[in-house]
């Protein structure tokens, strides 16, 4: 089959190379602009754009493909059977959607209708869900509102994070694709319950600013959701540190306890009281502008103390 591929991040990659493992032909990649990355602020390509250009298959990186007229004109010269569609970042036009023969298909990391938008991992993580999926659907004018082909259901470690989880999702998306694509003509696709339907909001940095005030089980959830981006964080002598790794502790703080106070400083890392008497253990941080560490040999290196506070 002759296809043109939209996506950009990590998580795109395993459904491109299944494509190109089926025997399908990718003719095309439309793929997001170069970004400044960096202190230099060199722009960089993104990593499908880099998987491209190692595969040698052309690309086209549209600021914004609804105003691009010369993105429908590569697409039309290839007459692709099918366009797919993994985490490409922007709203595709109709005229591209409904040009090919089979359409578009769209991979989504979550069990559609919950979940709709751009970080539907993330999400799924900090609302403390045990389970999500992937959703093979046609691509229509509305964001993730269209038809489904297939879905399947993949449970949430209770320890993995959104890179662990997306990278799971990204290769079930991907064998979900190749089955989807090789009976494409047999499958009747079926509408979406919109009444059921979620959506995720657009991840900020603000997002992963941690509230000691929140109870331990919250803060559990965020460190993984946002990990590695935008990553959870909180503020020591006005020096932001970054939580990669923590686990909320089974004991309480004793009432008089104020969140964010240090209540105990050992090897396994450093324990941060909470909301509702509960506690946080931080197990692996990076200070500002340093790798990553574990969070005993930061405090030894910070002459951190019990009784002292994050903020």
């Amino acid at each position: 089959m002759n296809i043109v591929f939209f996506g950009s991040p990590n998580s795109a990659i395993p459904s491109l190379i299944k494509i190109l493992e089926a025997g399908h032909s990718i003719k095309l990649i439309i793929t997001q602009p170069d970004k400044p990355s960096g202190r230099g602020k060199k722009l960089m390509p993104c990593p499908i754009k880099r998987m491209a250009q190692e595969l040698n298959i052309p690309t086209h990186q549209p600021i914004k493909i609804r105003k691009d007229s010369l993105a429908l004109d590569k697409i039309k010269k290839i007459q692709p059977d099918l366009n797919v569609v993994v985490a490409y970042g922007q709203i595709i036009p109709s005229e591209i959607i409904y040009l090919p023969k089979h359409n578009s298909l769209n991979v989504h990391f979550s069990l559609l209708p919950k979940y709709r938008g751009a970080s539907p991992v993330q999400w799924a993580l900090l609302n403390g869900e045990e389970k999500t999926g992937i959703t093979i659907f046609e691509l229509n004018k509305k964001m993730d509102e269209g038809d489904i082909l297939i879905q399947d259901e993949v449970k949430i470690s209770p320890y993995e994070n959104a890179a662990e989880l997306e990278t799971r999702l990204a290769q079930k998306g991907a064998e979900l694709l190749i089955k989807t694509i090789a009976q494409i003509d047999k499958i009747k696709p079926y509408k979406q319950d919109h009444s059921q339907a979620s959506y995720t909001a657009k991840l900020s940095k603000e997002n992963g600013k941690i509230d000691w005030a929140k109870n331990a089980n919250y803060i559990e959830r965020q460190v993984k959701a946002f990990t590695p981006w935008p990553s959870a964080y909180t503020f020591f002598k006005n020096k932001r540190i970054k939580i990669h790794k923590g686990r909320k502790k089974e004991s309480q703080t004793k009432p008089y306890s104020l969140p964010g106070v240090i209540l105990e400083i050992n090897k396994e890392g450093i324990k941060a009281c909470c909301g509702d008497g509960s506690i946080y253990l931080i197990e692996i941080l990076q200070p500002e502008n340093k790798k990553q560490m574990f969070a005993y040999a930061y405090s030894l290196g910070a002459k951190l103390k019990p009784g002292e506070t994050f903020t």
